[in-house]
């Protein structure tokens, strides 16, 4: 009976799947860490589905901020914001957006259930396709301008700005604008610096960017093309990896591979590292695999699809590569399995000295995990260079109490006072996290 799942109503097939699979059995915290316990694989027929439907904010509600902390919104009513950059001047550009038309996507059972777990997440809402800048002239932490800064894009996503011309990554390409201080619109034509991996499959679209320090090349992320390369290794060319940029000649190279869908990238101020936060495979339990932070390390191999957090073979794949096993390497540092993390910030303001030298990463929340993990942002302490202690909350609350999703953080960065900016795709708003009476 190969069509009776995909008969049934939305609702009626995640119920059905909800009541299928496993639940959590670690320890809170036990996956976490330079160190996670590292559970047995569970294999099902159905994947464990467990989501927080997208519902937005309450009228005047925010998230909860930790102790000694303040939140307020800094912008409201976007159309599903996903990132964030901080221009030099303050003024702070936000990518509105969301997948592309994929014609290959969503094909077969898994496919389908997919496509619904997505809608019932927030997520499956057109890309407006844009750039909005957004300014707080008066400096009261709240943006009262607003305006469409680049228009028809292709799902863009990272942005960065190298000398005069500002770099954002679209879905399928990095593209290259002139940029003047202080301007509000660019209505040029852009022109094109590098492809990137996109297509009509392009299961992991999005794409940030990061200029190195020299300003001589662009980091580009770029997620698998499938859970576990079940599409086929012939889709996954240049993708679960980050890319070098040459921005001089537009010459691409592999940098690093093996990360199954890297999103947030960042400078470590101590050493000076590329760090990234990294979403694992599912559907093998719910405390498998830790999502994870980690430096990258030119010409690494982190062993998706053949290996987990190291050389844990998945035997889902075939055919194996156990030449590929032996030099995985294991990450960082573990946030969590499933959390989802995609914003990353390592906090160089003055504001909030507790949080000077870490990271601070946006965990956007689970879907094949029983219970929810994730949907909150947290601060990574760090010493010497290196993750040291448990992550912190700095904001939660973004679920309510009858397991609704009123958020879910995405980007993440600092502002040109020190606050911290969280945008927020399903709650359609950005936060800015200050001191108390700040």
């Amino acid at each position: 009976m190969p069509f009776v799942l995909p008969r049934l109503g939305a609702g009626a097939l995640l119920l059905l799947l909800a009541a299928c699979g496993d639940r959590s059995t670690l320890p809170a915290g036990a996956d976490v860490g330079p160190r996670p316990v590292l559970a047995e694989p569970v294999r099902s027929i159905l994947p464990t589905v467990d989501i927080a439907p997208a519902k937005g904010w309450p009228s005047g509600a925010t998230p909860a901020a930790a102790p000694g902390l303040a939140v307020n919104a800094f912008a409201t009513a976007l159309d599903h914001p996903r990132w964030i950059y901080v221009l030099p001047n303050g003024d702070v550009l936000v990518a509105e957006t969301n997948a592309p038309e994929r014609p290959e996507s969503g094909k077969g059972l898994r496919g389908y259930v997919m496509k619904k777990v997505m809608t019932r997440a927030g997520a499956a809402v057109p890309s407006a396709n844009r750039i909005s800048l957004l300014r707080d002239a008066d400096g009261d932490g709240v943006a009262e301008f607003k305006r469409v800064f680049l228009k028809n894009l292709n799902s863009p996503f990272g942005m960065a700005l190298v000398g005069d011309n500002l770099y954002v990554a679209n879905t399928d390409g990095i593209v290259r604008f002139k940029y003047v201080e202080g301007m509000t619109e660019i209505t040029e034509q852009p022109q094109t610096l590098a492809p990137l991996p996109g297509g009509p499959l392009n299961h992991h679209w999005t794409k940030n960017i990061i200029a190195s320090k020299d300003g001589s090349k662009l980091y580009a992320t770029s997620g698998s093309n499938s859970n576990v390369a079940e599409n086929g290794m012939d889709k996954e060319v240049d993708r679960a990896a980050i890319l070098e940029v040459d921005i001089a000649t537009g010459k691409t190279r592999l940098f690093a591979s093996g990360l199954r869908n890297p999103n947030g990238l960042a400078w470590n101020p101590h050493s000076g590292a590329l760090w990234t936060v990294v979403n694992e495979r599912d559907e093998i339990g719910s405390d498998l695999v830790p999502d994870y932070l980690t430096s990258v390390k030119d010409g690494g191999f982190y062993g998706w699809p053949y290996s987990w957090y190291g050389k844990h073979v998945d035997e889902r794949v075939k055919p194996p590569r156990p030449d590929l096993v032996a030099k995985a390497i294991v990450p960082d540092y573990a946030l969590g399995a499933h959390v989802a993390p995609l914003g990353l910030v390592f906090y160089e303001g003055q504001l909030m000295p507790q949080f000077e030298g870490g990271a601070v990463v946006g965990q956007h929340g689970s879907w094949n995990r029983k219970p929810l993990s994730g949907y909150n942002v947290v601060f990574v302490p760090f010493k010497d260079g290196m993750p040291n202690g448990k992550p912190v909350e700095i904001l939660n609350g973004f679920v309510d109490k009858e397991g609704n999703a009123m958020g879910r953080p995405v980007g993440v960065a600092v502002d040109g006072k020190g606050a911290l900016l969280v945008v927020d795709d399903v709650g359609n708003a950005i936060w800015r996290v200050t001191p108390n009476a700040q």
